[in-house]
Formats: structure tokens, sequence, C-alpha cells
């Protein structure tokens, strides 16, 4: 778009134009035409650099694609595509059927083709052969690979397929008997044409009636008395929609299976056809029988068009009847529909500019000159629009001030490159990548109702629920067939977005919320881009964010959150050892050796070297006051070691750090396969001790070899690495105290571990009667209960909550031996956050009758929640997994309260409305214009400001990147409209 390829363009035009002149008077100085174009070049050679300056000439790729485009839709009766690549193809397809059917010399073999390839190239054939290609691959592979990404599969099936087969015969079937067996004669009131005409009107009233009935306006403008009022839940818009449903099956049913027959039957009797060696009979006819199964209710509209001309102008001298043919009078009457169509929605948006720039009082004065001359000079201004719209080209506002141009010609897409390839990814994307896929079922359905209006490529619309704005733009449309680009615009609310969300909200209220006294109401908000449509019921995620004061800074719900904490760490650790893989294998080889095998136990009753009081005491001075209350308020919590040390918490799964002090030696998992060496058993690592000066002789603490007394607790051993000690036993003793055994006793009893002969509760029993296991459980849940407090054993407040609960932990003794072990470090965090939200539930529910009433909430916890953090991957992947719940604790620094916010899966009612697609058009190219040409790329520009009427910052948004941002593109849909 530089000026290289400007000054080549003008160099092109200026040697093309001077070999026509050339040529003109050397070789053909009797032939006027040509000198007529040479004239007509070399003027528009002077105004090249104008128009380029203006934004009016295109770019070549944009000209040729617009080019393609024009002509396969208008002239060869297909329909744009959603890739450049199926443009090609089809294009290249499509002229290929319109020359061969002039070549063919039978007059039924020319209708039986047009029929035929009329109606294959209106299929998704693509598609079609893309699920063919793969359901043989995996034939072949004989297993089931991947399925297809667009869930293609699923749509096609042998029953589609045997359903377009027997379409196509009956087709070809009524076509080569009424063309062989009916006579053909200028359409008159009685002739056989003429009666299929008056069907044809029939079916065009009853379809347009009842597409209307569909949604909630008619014509935009009058409220549809049959539709749904006050609908605001999903029950109850089901059961008032129950007619509306059986209506669209009736409509269903009329356009794709009545209504192309009937447009058959009326080509099939033209007269035109005996005219076989016809180029206009050739393309005419091709594009009609295409169109009557490509654009069905638009052929209809054409045919109907064309019936009743016929009627009311019988005479042949008219220039209508004698020179042209029923196919190229369809295609005349297409470009006029297509271009009328054009003119109003444009006409529409200049007026709406006009009236934007008058109603915005802060740009009133600047824009009331301009206002006035677009008045004075609506001539000038009137036919900029025609200009415009016979280009079929954006009608572009300069910086959306009433200052019109005509954009350069651009094919539907409007940007350069593949659909759904660039987006402004962020953590927000994951909410709109779960939702498309039941956004896409319920455009389905409501598409194929008519509940959407009439779907021409091109056509945009906007989703609204909460704070999620959806942005929909048909690509492709074909029989029974359509192809979309779904685009989620950014949740975070600015000022702009949020004064146009809050006009959006207010459409959608006042067409489907409120109750109107009158049977017919006018629509409040008649000229905005915006007008209402329908709701789809769709699964997706309600976010509620509550405030927690009263909850987390309560000093009685604090104190029992350090109980509660010890109950849940013990239901974790106990449900994860009956739950780990190897469970299975410990299973059988317990009950073959049938005895038990030597186990270290955990230092409980030993006596090792402790740190002295005061050397505690310095330690805890230095190190935990960098970790108070005051850090909370940071964005993202931190742990400080040390006077200038400052790191973050790091897990690295799978990686063993060494500790000062420590004795390095093997564990016991090391040696599980063979015979473990005694001194290898013996030792014990001591943690954060004094370092000990080389050469020196290194103490060791030597713990006694125990067995567990049921040979079956086996199956619920703690892992290896989990059981070594790192607090002094004083400690130990002290927190052991605070262990719930009857806890503990009614857990075990409760697990489903293992199948065996045996009577599963006398297992258990036993199980619950070892000492030595239930001591294993006591040291691991004591010691990552004390990671998670720290030194101090007093309340904790509720900034320390949020802190830990982000997984910054307090530095105690015991930390480094928690985050040594990853997977262990994660149960005592997911535990943490479970006891959160235990204590939630109890200060909004009521308390925990019994144990268990605890364990059903534990279980509900773990099947049906994700309670962790928003920054987390394993949240992105809850919401794709479809969670029913997520629950995630945060801080709110503006307000000072602590927040809690719950994501709940339900199925829930979006607002879809239609927008004027040459506003978009047009100010999209206003976009383009003003970076690309302007350069004016400033942040708060006036095109970019927040209007109710025009939605320009949401406009703004959905435009494709680096000019627009928005935060989720999806690939082009294909969805079937059956």
């Amino acid at each position: 778009m530089g000026l290289g390829w400007i000054r080549n363009t003008l160099v092109s035009v200026g040697h093309f134009g001077r070999l026509l002149h050339s040529c003109s008077f050397r070789f053909l100085v009797n032939i006027p035409a040509l000198e007529q174009v040479n004239q007509i070049l070399h003027i528009l050679f002077i105004f090249l650099p104008f128009l380029w300056a203006l934004g009016t000439l295109p770019p070549p790729d944009s000209l040729f694609l617009w080019a393609m485009e024009q002509v396969l839709e208008f002239g060869l009766g297909g329909s744009s595509m959603s890739t450049h690549l199926r443009l090609l193809i089809m294009f290249i397809i499509s002229a290929g059927t319109a020359v061969t059917s002039y070549f063919i010399p039978s007059t039924v073999g020319v209708v039986l083709f047009m029929t035929g390839l009329g109606f294959l190239l209106s299929l998704n054939l693509s598609e079609m052969c893309l699920v063919f290609k793969h359901s043989v691959t995996r034939y072949r592979v004989g297993t089931k690979s991947k399925a297809l990404p667009s869930g293609s599969e699923k749509q096609f099936t042998w029953k589609e397929c045997l359903f377009y087969i027997i379409i196509l015969v009956l087709a070809l079937i009524e076509t080569s008997l009424l063309h062989h067996f009916a006579g053909f004669s200028q359409i008159s009131k009685n002739s056989p044409q003429a009666v299929v005409g008056y069907v044809l009107m029939m079916l065009l009233i009853i379809l347009w009636i009842l597409r209307e009935i569909q949604s909630v306006c008619i014509f935009g403008i009058f409220r549809n008395p049959f539709y749904p009022k006050d609908v605001q839940t999903v029950t109850l818009f089901l059961e008032k929609r129950t007619r509306l449903v059986k209506i669209g099956v009736v409509r269903r049913i009329l356009l794709n299976l009545v209504s192309p027959f009937a447009m058959i039957a009326f080509l099939s009797l033209d007269s035109s056809l005996q005219g076989l060696h016809s180029v206009s009979v050739s393309i005419g006819f091709t594009r009609a029988f295409r169109m009557a199964w490509q654009h069905t209710e638009n052929a209809l509209l054409e045919t109907v068009i064309v019936s009743v001309v016929h009627l009311f102008i019988s005479s042949t001298d008219v220039w209508w009847n004698r020179s042209v043919d029923t196919g190229i009078r369809l295609l005349l009457v297409g470009i006029m529909r297509d271009r009328l169509i054009q003119f109003i929605s444009k006409l529409q948006f200049a007026v709406t500019v006009l009236l934007a720039s008058w109603t915005e009082k802060k740009r009133r004065k600047s824009t009331t000159t301009l206002c006035i001359l677009n008045i004075v000079f609506s001539p000038f201004v009137l036919v900029f629009i025609i200009f415009s719209t016979l280009l079929s080209s954006p009608l572009l506002p300069l910086f959306t001030l009433p200052l019109f141009l005509v954009g350069f010609p651009r094919p539907v897409q409007i940007w350069p490159g593949a659909v759904g390839t660039t987006a402004c990814v962020c953590a927000d994307t994951v909410y709109y990548d779960q939702m498309v896929p039941g956004l896409t079922t319920a455009l389905q359905a409501a598409m194929a109702a008519g509940s959407l209006g009439l779907l021409l490529p091109g056509s945009h619309y906007l989703g609204r629920f909460q704070d999620r704005l959806i942005w929909i733009m048909i690509l492709e449309c074909g029989y029974t067939y359509c192809c979309i680009n779904i685009k989620g615009l950014e949740l975070q609310e600015t000022s702009c977005h949020t004064a146009e969300a809050q006009r959006v909200d207010e459409v959608f209220q006042s067409a489907f919320e409120q109750e109107y006294s009158r049977v017919c109401s006018i629509n409040e908000h008649f000229g905005n881009v915006l007008t209402p449509y329908s709701v789809l019921p769709v699964k997706l995620y309600s976010d509620a964010r509550n405030v927690l004061s009263g909850i987390i800074d309560s000093h009685d719900n604090l104190k029992e959150f350090k109980g509660d904490l010890i109950k849940v760490l013990v239901w974790i650790l106990l449900q994860y050892c009956s739950r780990r893989p190897h469970v299975q294998e410990v299973v059988h080889k317990t009950e073959n050796k049938g005895q038990a095998s030597l186990i270290i136990l955990p230092a409980l009753n030993t006596s090792p070297q402790t740190q002295s009081p005061e050397d505690s005491d310095s330690l805890n001075s230095e190190i935990l006051d960098d970790w108070s209350d005051d850090n909370v308020f940071g964005d993202e919590p931190t742990i400080r070691k040390g006077k200038e040390e400052k790191d973050q918490l790091k897990v690295v799964p799978g990686v063993n750090f060494p500790i000062p002090g420590s004795v390095e030696s093997q564990g016991v998992g090391e040696h599980s396969g063979g015979t473990v060496p005694e001194n290898s058993l013996y030792k014990s690592v001591i943690l954060g001790y004094p370092v000990v000066d080389k050469g020196k002789q290194k103490d060791v603490a030597y713990i006694p070899l125990v067995e567990f007394s049921c040979s079956h607790s086996h199956l619920l051993r703690l892992p290896e690495e989990w059981t070594s000690s790192c607090l002094p036993n004083s400690k130990m003793r002290e927190m052991s105290s605070l262990f719930p055994e009857e806890w503990y006793q009614f857990v075990l009893k409760q697990l489903e571990c293992f199948h065996s002969e045996e009577d599963t509760s006398s297992v258990l029993e036993e199980i619950a009667k070892d000492r030595v296991l239930k001591d294993f459980y006591v040291h691991a849940v004591m010691t990552c209960y004390f990671s998670l407090f720290g030194v101090d054993n007093m309340v904790p407040s509720p900034g320390h909550i949020l802190r830990v609960y982000s997984g910054v932990l307090p530095w105690s003794l015991a930390l480094d031996w928690l985050t040594e072990k990853p997977e262990l470090f994660q149960l005592a965090l997911k535990a943490f956050r479970y006891t959160l939200k235990l204590m939630i539930d109890k200060a909004s529910l009521g308390p925990i009758e019994d144990f268990k009433e605890l364990t059903n909430c534990l279980e509900e916890y773990e099947t049906d929640w994700y309670i962790g953090l928003v920054s987390d991957e394993k949240w992105k992947e809850a919401i794709l997994q479809e969670k029913p719940y997520l629950f995630s604790l945060g801080y709110d620094p503006n307000m000072g309260v602590y927040t809690g916010r719950v994501l709940t899966l339900q199925e829930l009612l979006i607002q879809v409305g239609k927008l004027n697609a040459e506003a978009v058009k047009g100010q999209w190219a206003n976009l383009s214009w003003e970076l690309l040409y302007a350069t004016n790329d400033d942040e708060e520009r006036y095109s970019i400001q927040a209007h109710p009427l025009l939605l320009r910052n949401l406009t703004v948004q959905a435009a494709d990147p680096p000019l627009g941002y928005p935060i989720y593109s999806s690939k082009p849909l294909h969805i079937h409209l059956y």
C-alpha cells in the first residue's frame, strides 16, 4: 500500500493507455470504441493519485477477490467463501460449469446438467470430502483416529448423504419430465409456468410471515406479539417457545424441500431453454438453477418478481420480453435486489452518523457546520451513496464524522488473511473457547428456524451475556449449511466499553424483558445500528463476585479454620494414598506374601540435636519480619529469605535441592527393588540444624525398625520420602495432640481402595487399629500443618489466608521439607483451599452437623469444584473440561476488601441482535483509512470514542488485529441448517 505500488500502477496504466493510442492510430483507425477507451484511461490517469490518497483505489489483491466474489455471486449463482482458496476453486468450477453447458447439444442434457451441478455446488462439498477422507483413513487403519477439529464428523453421517442423494435424484426426475413432456409457450395467465408462479407467490408470503414470527421485532420497528414476553429464564423461554419451534419446522420444510422444487419447475417450463447455443441462456440459467439451492429465499423473491412482471407486461414489443430471456432477467433482478438492500442500509447508516454527530453534546459545536453542509449538499451526498452502492464498496465516514467518501471495493471478509488466525489472546479467552460449541448448536437451531432473519454473507450479529460480548459474522451460505466466524470481545470494562455495553443492555432489555401494554409496540431503539432478534439458550459459566467481609475476617471463623484444616489434610492424604496407581500391585503382593515389611518410623520418641532458643529467636527476628500483612496488597505475594534475598516460591517437579547442614543419604524408595542395605535403613536426614564441619564425625540419629500390625496397611502407606523428620521432637509431640483420631478412624472406614475376597469392613477395622500407620499420618499431617501456618500458633489473619491460598507459605523449619516434595506441597495447598471454601460455606449455609456431612461436602469439592487461582493453568483446564463450579479468592485494593469469585456452569440465555452491515463496513473502512493512510494512531482519537448509536468502540474492537483487538476468534465454523 506504499508509494512504490501506486507509482507502478500509474506507470502500467500510462503504458496501457499509450499502447491503445498507438494501436488505434496504426492498425485500428476505424474503431471508435478503442478511441473512447483511450480517452477515458487518460482522464482516469489524472485522477489516480487523488483516488489513492482518498483510499478509493483498491489494492490488487482486494480488487481481485472482490471481482471474483461479484462474478461468482451474481453471474454464477454462488456465494462468497470462508477462505480465499475455497473462493478461487469454487470460481473456477462454477465458471467451468457455465462454459460446459454452452457446448451440450441436447436440451434435456443441458437442463439435467444445470440442475445436478447447481445442487451439488450449493452443498458444503469441501467438508463432505474431508469427512469422507477421514472415514476412509480410519477404516484402513482399523482404529478410531482423532475427531475432526470442526466437529464435522458428528454432522455428516450416512443419513445426510442419503438425504442429498434422494433430493438430487428427485430434482433430476422432475426437471427431465417437465422439460420433456410439457409444451413450451410464452407465459400467460393460464400457462403451466404461470400456475407455478402463483404457487411461488404463495410460498414467498408464507415464508416471510413464518420468518418474521420467529424474531422479536417485525421489520426492526414493531414488537412481535407472538414472541415470548418477559423472557429471563431458560425454562420459561423453552415453555413459551414451543409453538414457535413447531412453526420453525414447517418453515424449514417449505424452505428446504418445497420451494427449490417449485422454482426448478418454473425454470424447466421456460421457453428460453429452446435456444441452446446462446451465451445468455447458459449463464442465466446456470445461475438460476444454482440459486434455487444456494440462496433459496433470495431466488424465490427474484423468481416471483420476474413472474409478476411477466403477468403485467405481456407485450412482446417491450425490451424486457423481446431481448432478455428468463435467466438474464433473474440475474438483473438479483443485482437490483442486492444493490437496493445496500442502498437502504447505507442511507440508514449515513442518517445515523448525522444524528450521532448532532446529538453528541461535546462535539455539537464542531459538527454543526458539517451537518448543515450535508443537508445543503444532500444531492451530492446521495451521489456518493449511490456510487458506493453500485461498486458494492463501503461508505466511508472520515473519522466517523458526517464527511462521506467512497471506500475501495473489498471482499466480504473485509480483512486480509485467513479467518480466525489472529486474536489478542489473554486469560479471559478461555471463557469464549468454552462457550463456542454450545453457542454453535444454539445458532444452528435459531438459523434453521429463521429467528435471526435472512442469512446473507457479510451479515453481523452481536450477542450479550453478563460481561461477555460475542461478535458473529456470516462468511458463507449454501443449501442447508452456513459458515460463520465468532469473535469474543474483551471483558475488562473501560469507560468506552462500559458506555456502549450499557446501551446494548438497554436495547435488549427493552425488547426481551420489558412488558408492553399494547399488542404491537414500537421498538424504542429503532435507528440504532443494533436490532434485537432472539435469545439463545447456551450452556456457559455465570460469573458471581462476592465480598467476604464478615467471613474471612471473623475471629471465630478463623479459629475453626485451623481445626478444619487438619481434618481436610487427613481426608486428602487418605484419599490420595487409596487411589494411587500402584495400590492394586501392593494388594496382590500383600495377599500373596501374607506378612508385613520393615518400615522406618519417624523419630517421635528420640532426642535429636535441637537449636538453642537464642538461635531460633534471631532467625525469626531476621526473616519473619518481612512476611507480614503489609505484603498482601501487592500484585504477587512473595517470600523473602534473609535481609536481601527475595524470591517467589517455585515448585520444580522431581528436583530435590540439597539443604545446608543436612546429611545426604539414599532413601528407602531407591532400594525398593531388592534388599535394603542396613546402613541405609538406619540413616536419618536431619534438616534445619547447624552445618557440620568437613572432617568431623557426623551425628546420626537411629530410628528403630517397626512393622505394620495389619498386613493390609500397605494399601494406605505414605510415600517413603514423606516420612522423613524435619521438626524437633518436642514440637511434634506438642502438635500431635491436635490430630483428630476419631475423624481419622471415620474417614479410613469409608474408603474403597481395594477389592478383596475378605470382608471389606473387617479389613478396614484392622487397618484403623494399626498404630504405626496412624503415626505416619500424624507426622505427615502435622508437618504440613506446621508448614502452612509457620512458627506462630496464633489465629491466622486474612492476609495470611490470602498469601497461603496463593501458594506463598511463611518461613518455618518445615518449609524446605515441604517444597522439596511437589506432590505433597500441592496436596497441602489443595487442603488449605478446600478448608477456606468450607469456612465460607459454613458461614453462609450453617455449621456442619456430623462427620458424614463433612465427608459429603469434601467429596463435592473433589468432583464438582475447582478451587484455586484464576491465573492457574488448571483453572483454564477446569473451564474447558466444564467443571460445574469454580472458586477463587482475591483482594480488591480499591475497596480494601477480600472477594470470592464463583463460576457456575448452567444453561443461560444469550441475547442476540443484528447489526447494520453497512455501518460495520463503513467504520472498519474508516479504521483502515485512518491508521494506514492518515496514520492517526492516537489512542484517544475521536473515531474510537464510545457512542451509543454507532457502537464505535465495540466495532473497532471486533476488527481483525492489528487494527482491532478481539481476545478470541474462531476458525470458520460450518453449521448445518436441517
